[in-house]
């Protein structure tokens, strides 16, 4: 096989052994050569149906780029850094084996559009596997809210005891942050499905290419606007990671509360012994290390979002090799993000809430007070008053070292005349949570409300990512 540059024509001198080295990307841009061969396939069926290729021409370039794709996944291709990247090996071998009209294949196209899609048929498929492994995450936290739907926990602000919660309720607002994500993957999705090819190197071609038919092959929604902007646009890909780090900001806030709550002064869960490590001097230790990583690992897609806004944000139209850049933080923010989601399903499936422990702490804490004061203001005491006796009660509690429902009829009524005897309902953790029966309340019954609406809605997912082009 031939490894003269395809574009040397012009050159009377070799690339020096160091800018070879330096602008080599075929070590990752070959991983795109199931999308650069499809866009290939599509590019000349475009050109047979406009008639630049004879019918015979595209069946011989079709069955050749199929057969290299086979050779491919067996491994039996030998990749050649002489040439540059996965686009040229892949044309140069087409020729070796079918001859002179493998040379046809790139008549009205350059690599800038050719990169360019096939950037975006990766991200494409990256984002419809991300988003079927958020809804999987999410069912499994579904069946957690279930089950849990009656299980009372401390509600926290500032690492302080607030108001008690059900941890059904917990996982829900979990689960809440996951479907901002499937919104956002959703929406990028419309913007990555967008075909550059055709717009060539940066103004098009002069052959009578038809780029809807090559959308329509593709799977994409519409062909670019603009040959300028098609080919030096890299907004998809700024966008596709800084929803990637938001979804890890999600994730590495849930890691963070599962690694509290593991902990032995809180005791709140148990880590299933499959997503824990131990200590190789400590042997009680049982440590959280999924967790622990994938909290890091947010830190590597935040690191590639800026990445991305460095490379393009001098960048004059319309392509230039910066662009080489953006192949890499790509691959790796989608690695990364899969693997946080399959840990992060499989410890919550494995997640063991330990009842009591959450219960007693819920009821430490004075966490009911702020039920004390919605007591008061039902009796028909202004809230500021209310807030103001119910701060007196706590701070006599304290001194008498009880907690409210400790306290007698007599005791509380020192502080407001309007306390009667139906307020001890409202001054256990369980009566605090049962009475917040709306919309997005914490009550048991609020929460199976909340798993039911959740669950019809990844229907309408599922539903929407089983008909989406591809």
């Amino acid at each position: 096989m031939s490894t003269s540059k395809p574009w040397g024509g012009r050159f009377r001198q070799a690339t020096d052994h160091r800018v070879e080295s330096f602008t080599l990307s075929l070590d990752f841009d070959r991983r795109l050569y199931g999308h650069d061969i499809r866009g290939s396939i599509a590019h000349a069926r475009m050109l047979a149906h406009v008639g630049v290729l004879t019918g015979t021409e595209c069946d011989q370039i079709v069955t050749g780029l199929k057969q290299i794709k086979s050779d491919i996944e067996r491994g039996e291709f030998e990749w050649l850094p002489a040439l540059e990247d996965v686009h040229m090996n892949i044309e140069l071998r087409l020729t070796e084996r079918i001859g002179e009209v493998g040379k046809k294949l790139h008549t009205g196209r350059s690599r800038n559009d050719q990169v360019a899609t096939d950037l975006r048929l990766y991200l494409r498929d990256a984002v419809d596997e991300i988003l079927s492994a958020i809804v999987a995450t999410q069912v499994s936290l579904f069946d957690i809210a279930e089950r849990e739907a009656e299980t009372i926990m401390p509600g926290f602000t500032h690492m302080q005891v607030a108001q008690p919660v059900t941890v059904g309720h917990h996982v829900m607002a979990w689960s809440e942050m996951l479907e901002r994500d499937v919104q956002r993957l959703f929406e990028v999705r419309q913007r990555i499905n967008i075909m550059p090819l055709g717009a060539a190197a940066l103004s098009g071609t002069s052959f009578p290419i038809d780029r809807t038919f090559t959308a329509r092959e593709l799977g994409f929604d519409v062909p670019s606007a603009n040959s300028l902007d098609a080919v030096s646009d890299r907004d998809f890909v700024i966008e596709f990671v800084a929803d990637a780090a938001i979804l890890m900001v999600h994730l590495s806030r849930m890691a963070e509360e599962l690694i509290l709550w593991s902990s032995e002064p809180f005791g709140f869960i148990q880590i299933g012994d499959a997503f824990c490590t131990g200590s190789s001097i400590m042997p009680q230790k049982k440590n959280p290390d999924v967790a622990e990583l994938t909290r890091a690992k947010s830190g590597r897609v935040f690191g590639h979002l800026v990445a991305i806004l460095s490379v393009m944000k001098g960048q004059p139209l319309a392509y230039n090799r910066d662009n080489q850049e953006d192949k890499e933080l790509s691959f790796d923010t989608v690695d990364t993000v899969l693997a946080c989601l399959e840990v992060m399903l499989g410890m919550m499936s494995d997640v063991q809430f330990q009842r009591e422990r959450l219960l007693a702490a819920a009821q430490r804490g004075y966490s009911t007070a702020t039920d004390l004061a919605e007591y008061l203001v039902s009796k028909g005491v202004p809230f500021r008053d209310a807030h103001e006796a119910v701060g007196k009660t706590v701070r006599y509690a304290l001194e008498q070292h009880k907690s409210l429902s400790d306290l007698s009829l007599e005791e509380l009524r020192v502080f407001s005349g309007e306390i009667q005897e139906d307020v001890f309902d409202r001054l256990t953790v369980e009566g605090s949570v049962g009475v917040r029966v709306h919309l997005g309340g914490t009550a048991p019954s609020e929460v199976r409300k909340s798993v039911q609406n959740a669950r019809e809605r990844l229907t309408h997912h599922r539903d929407l990512l089983g008909r989406l082009p591809r």
